[in-house]
């Protein structure tokens, strides 16, 4: 499968890119510098330099022959607002320009849907990412909404809690179970559950929690 990837130079990214080019798909990266990538990645997938917030980069990067995207794209404090939901937007355009039809994505445990079992831990997540997340939270809040107005793409994703450094498992639960803050995932089994996605329809535009 010819795949782009966003966000490739992040943790998640890096995982995306990775286990990607390990399980035999064509890779394609649209990043800022290109140099974050290791010297031994950036010989294994084409690089487009651009910005996600730039719709001609954006464009650019899927103008080619491509069968997906993987949207890997991470938010700190010093993020733009609401560059996820701007990049997706700008991407969803150039997916119909190009007949692509799959996207998968990353979202945010704090970012509640329909489907979620509401408890006390739930509960705690939103407040938190409410209160201590806002810039992340407004952007995933965001970008899910947009999601769900647009069901001509076939897109899927998973709402990871805490994730961070730490094995690639391949056992995990993905679903509407109960969670709460101490809900943990690491960046690998977090990739590993989105390439998974990339040929499988079951979570077909639903976001479900990803933890152990």
């Amino acid at each position: 499968m010819k795949l782009v990837i966003f966000g490739a130079t992040g943790a998640l990214g890096r995982e995306c890119v990775e286990q990607s080019l390990d399980a035999g798909h064509e890779v394609s990266v649209l990043v800022r510098t290109p140099s974050k990538l290791s010297a031994a990645v950036r010989a294994r997938v084409t690089i487009h330099e651009g910005n996600g917030l730039d719709a001609e980069d954006v464009s650019r990067a899927l103008a080619s022959d491509c069968d997906a995207v993987l949207f890997a794209i991470g938010i700190d404090r010093h993020s733009p607002e609401d560059l996820c939901t701007t990049a997706t937007r700008h991407i969803f355009t150039a997916m119909r320009k190009n007949g692509i039809r799959r996207f998968v994505w990353c979202g945010g445990g704090s970012t509640p849907v329909a489907e979620d079992r509401i408890t006390l831990g739930s509960r705690f997540v939103a407040l938190f990412g409410k209160t201590f997340m806002g810039l992340r939270n407004r952007d995933k809040t965001h970008q899910l909404a947009f999601l769900l107005e647009n069901d001509d793409v076939d897109w899927l994703g998973v709402r990871p809690l805490q994730m961070g450094k730490g094995p690639r498992k391949e056992v995990y639960r993905l679903g509407f179970d109960r969670f709460s803050g101490m809900s943990k995932i690491s960046f690998a089994d977090c990739a590993h559950a989105m390439i998974g996605m990339l040929s499988n329809d079951e979570w077909l535009r639903q976001a479900p929690i990803i933890q152990y």
